[in-house]
């Protein structure tokens, strides 16, 4: 061993054998080698006469490839798997986009040749659904139903049926089930009389898979400095280098097909910021969008079957649809609003899932941390309701599929007609997560509780030059609602750990409160358990149970024959009412026996010095908040004293 260098040990299971990350890559390469197929166009025909599914627009297989992970039919509406694992809160604007615009586009309905724009506040998701339905198709163009051919070596990967000539496409449609749409491009109408001498028959022809790095199938455009950017970018531009070899400028051998609707061609085209683009690129998306073709060098009319997808945010686009001469491009776009998502459930979710994506997973999110960051994030973007009773918390909550006291989940359709364009305004996630990742970064434990986030958030908007004064008073109050409803979380936490220990007490009082609504509700006596004794039922007992959950005096014997319906369904089933049974009555029993039980609480939690029983009773408690309810040791703890604190006030 020269230099007294040592030979590194490798890992047991890491040597030359047990790499199998390369065994993995190998199977990878073998897969990508069996998409390949080259043959000749009479091979090809033999192919969509076996599959005509193959032969498809750009639209029809951008729905094929939603369709193919899945649609859930729910009442109000369609669930699609595609999205599900990124998209998070936008069920209903997922459902327009893909009915509305692909599926009546595939179906090959006028909506096709409009251009989709997304239009929304910033980090809504727009750029999200852009980049999935990129990375979806470069998935799916690989799978035997999302299979792509092209005519070998031309530059827009073009369909091959584009060979047929026109005269003939009407009786190959009857015979084949296919429609032919498109014409050859100046390149590919060259070469089949220059190499092939005009045999269609022998035209090469190979399976594609599209690619945004190979630029095949998928195309980014984004404006730059209007006065320096070429509409070559678009189109394509003359090859000088070439032309004293083929002596013209409309010699397609001397030409670059290589513009971004070029290279989109069979697939999809997203064009950044396009409103912020200079005019002379819009119009060449004017004939794109309604005649299926564009103009580039001194070429005719070149075809190309792609779906362009735009997005911009609001102000941009009530600048351009006020610009009349914008107005030949307002009939030919379809405008496809992108709120902010307004269920904090799946607000969580989206912070659960950047958060996922980076490096801080030696740190503990405490339970209710990101869902009180989520809850200040949601009351930013509700509208008031005019509905008497109706707060933004109660909204909020609704929203969320929880049912408040005077509304229902049937009221949530209306409560949303009520208000236009809720959702387009607010506090973005980009902050949030921002102010999240200070929270995690600056933290000296390895834990992060939901009162670290919110002193995070309040910060940021101290740092935050450009919140007017009312606004950053009218945030600090939704701050101050976040704080509110966790402490009602940590107190039912806290509670309900401490009711674990008391748990013979809860069972009993929960059986005692039956038998009484039992005699109120049939009218008869209670039978003392010890005496004997008849006695009327005891009201001021189920009245102290009741009043937890907020059940009013006039409501109390409808929820009292409530529970005694659900006994009965119970019975006739040969099951047992118990105390898991009723999640409102449960509640209620465990307010109860909490409030019976905080001095005891308080005692515990706030002792500096507790004595054996105590400390017994505080190690019990937080080892069930961290068996049970997803607390570690330092915030379960903390969790303890917070509520201890809040006792004592």
């Amino acid at each position: 061993m020269a230099d007294g260098i040592k030979k590194r040990k490798i890992p047991k299971g890491k040597g030359e054998n047990g790499l199998d990350y390369l065994k993995s890559l190998e199977e990878y390469r073998r897969r990508r080698e069996n998409l390949r197929w080259q043959g000749t166009f009479r091979d090809y025909l033999e192919i969509v006469k076996e599959n005509p599914k193959l032969v498809k627009t750009a639209h029809a297989r951008i729905y094929d490839m939603i369709a193919a992970a899945g649609i859930t039919e729910t009442p109000q509406v369609k669930k699609y798997g595609f999205f599900t694992w990124q998209i998070f809160g936008l069920d209903k604007v997922l459902h327009r986009l893909v009915e509305e615009y692909f599926h009546s586009a595939a179906r090959r309905l006028d909506v096709r040749k409009r251009i989709l724009l997304l239009m929304g506040p910033v980090s809504g998701g727009k750029s999200t659904i852009v980049n999935m339905l990129k990375k979806g198709l470069e998935q799916y163009t690989s799978t035997d139903d999302g299979a792509v051919y092209g005519i070998k070596d031309c530059p827009m990967h073009e369909e091959p049926l584009h060979l047929i000539p026109e005269p003939l496409r009407e009786s190959f449609e009857k015979e084949f089930g296919t429609r032919i749409e498109g014409s050859l491009c100046p390149y590919c109408r060259l070469m089949l009389q220059e190499k092939y001498d005009g045999k269609v028959e022998k035209v090469k022809v190979e399976r594609i898979v599209f690619s945004e790095e190979n630029r095949i199938g998928i195309g980014t455009f984004s404006p730059s400095d209007p006065k320096s950017q070429d509409i070559a970018d678009l189109t394509g531009s003359i090859d000088f280098a070439t032309i004293t070899e083929y002596g013209s400028e409309s010699d397609p051998r001397a030409y670059r097909f290589d513009g971004e609707l070029n290279k989109a061609n069979r697939g999809l085209m997203e064009f950044q910021e396009m409103l912020k683009c200079d005019e002379k690129f819009l119009y060449h998306l004017l004939s794109l969008s309604q005649e299926g073709n564009f103009k580039a060098g001194r070429f005719a009319l070149i075809s190309a079957d792609e779906m362009v997808i735009a997005h911009s945010n609001e102000t941009e686009y009530r600048a351009f649809i006020s610009n009349k001469k914008n107005e030949a491009l307002h009939s030919r776009i379809l405008l496809m609003p992108i709120p902010y998502n307004l269920r904090v459930t799946d607000e969580v979710r989206i912070y659960e899932k950047l958060i996922g994506q980076s490096d801080l997973r030696e740190i503990h999110l405490a339970p209710f941390a990101l869902r009180a960051a989520a809850i200040f994030s949601i009351l930013s973007r509700l509208k008031e309701s005019r509905k008497a009773g109706m707060d933004l918390l109660k909204k909020m909550k609704l929203y969320d599929g929880e049912d408040v006291e005077g509304f229902k989940q049937k009221d949530v359709q209306e409560l949303q007609a009520e208000a236009e364009a809720e959702g387009m305004s607010g506090v973005d996630p980009r902050y949030v997560i921002n102010r999240i990742s200070s929270a995690l970064i600056n933290s000296d434990t390895k834990c992060i509780n939901a009162l670290d986030i919110l002193r995070a958030l309040k910060d940021g908007m101290d740092q935050h030059p450009s919140i007017t004064k009312e606004e950053r008073e009218r945030l600090f109050n939704f701050i101050a609602i976040a704080r509110k409803e966790f402490d009602e979380f940590a107190k039912k936490e806290v509670q309900r750990a401490f009711v674990y220990s008391y748990e013979e007490s809860a069972r009993s009082l929960f059986e005692n409160y039956l038998d009484n609504v039992e005699a109120y509700c049939n009218g008869i006596k209670v039978i003392d358990p010890i005496t004997d004794e008849e006695m009327e039922p005891d009201e001021k007992l189920m009245r102290s149970i009741e009043e937890q959950i907020g059940i009013s005096d006039n409501a109390k014997r409808s929820f009292r024959e409530e529970i005694l319906i659900r006994i009965s369904a119970y019975a006739r089933k040969d099951q047992k009412f118990d105390y898991n049974s009723h999640e409102r009555l449960k509640e209620a029993i465990e307010k109860k026996l909490f409030a019976d039980l905080k001095d005891i609480v308080k005692i515990t939690t706030s002792s500096k010095n507790p004595d054996p029983e105590q400390l017994k009773r505080i190690n019990e408690v937080v080892s069930r908040l961290i068996s049970e309810h997803g607390y570690c040791p330092v915030c379960a703890n903390e969790t303890l004293k917070y509520i201890g604190s809040l006792l004592n006030r």
